[in-house]
């Protein structure tokens, strides 16, 4: 039996009073790989949000890695997060500190002391991504697709059960899009289950997956055509 880390019961979503989708019906498995697509304003960022818990779920069932959506506090809000990885178009990383630092700073907000542990598991997720060697460098010293990269490795530090990504190659151009691609279809290939949302469509041609599209206030799925 697949084991489900996702799955939305006519679920609707709202941005304050305003309904952004309704009804949405959706699992999503261990290992799976799958695109949310659609224009801008069309809730892909509000169905993201729902996910790792900024936007309340109020009306309908979800649950995310044994978490249940409906009731969730914001207590609960940290430990959730700590299960999933989320990678965001601006990486929001922090720019007065090295690589090193940002991911130190997050194993620490999130329960970890061993000096040596911490070391050796940023290591581990840098080597990941291709970025063993930037550890001491700041932010701006790195380009788009580098701080992308760190960005994708500190969504790496809590082994996380989904990442979820939204936009990750928003802002960087089509060659560097494609690297970051590679990075995330490698930790797909070795076991990671990935939700990225995404409006850049060469992506999908280049990697076809299961996909599903918002538009009109729904959420569904989109066959892609081969050939």
């Amino acid at each position: 039996m697949p084991e489900t880390v996702l799955q939305l019961k006519d679920a609707s979503i709202y941005q304050g009073d305003s309904l952004v989708l309704a009804d949405v019906n959706f699992e999503m498995n261990k290992g799976d790989f799958v695109y949310l697509i659609g224009k801008t304003g069309t809730g892909k960022s509000s169905f993201m949000k729902t996910l790792y818990g900024d936007l309340e779920l109020t009306k309908g069932e979800g649950s995310i890695v044994d978490f249940d959506l409906a009731k969730l506090k914001e207590d609960d809000i940290p430990y959730l997060r700590r299960k999933l990885g989320v990678v965001f178009q601006d990486f929001k990383l922090l720019n007065d500190r090295t690589v090193n630092a940002n991911l130190e700073f997050v194993l620490r907000a999130t329960g970890w002391k061993d000096k040596e542990k911490i070391a050796a598991k940023i290591e581990a997720v840098l080597n990941r991504v291709g970025m063993k060697t930037k550890e001491f460098k700041y932010p701006y010293e790195l380009s788009g697709g580098e701080q992308q990269r760190i960005a994708i490795a500190r969504a790496l530090l809590n082994d996380p059960e989904l990442i979820l990504a939204d936009e990750p190659t928003g802002n960087l151009d089509p060659q560097t899009s494609i690297e970051v691609m590679e990075v995330l279809q490698e930790l797909n290939k070795k076991g990671h289950t990935i939700l990225m949302a995404t409006h850049d469509y060469a992506l999908l041609l280049k990697y076809p997956s299961k996909t599903l599209k918002c538009d009109d206030n729904k959420v569904f799925e989109v066959v892609q055509r081969k050939g």
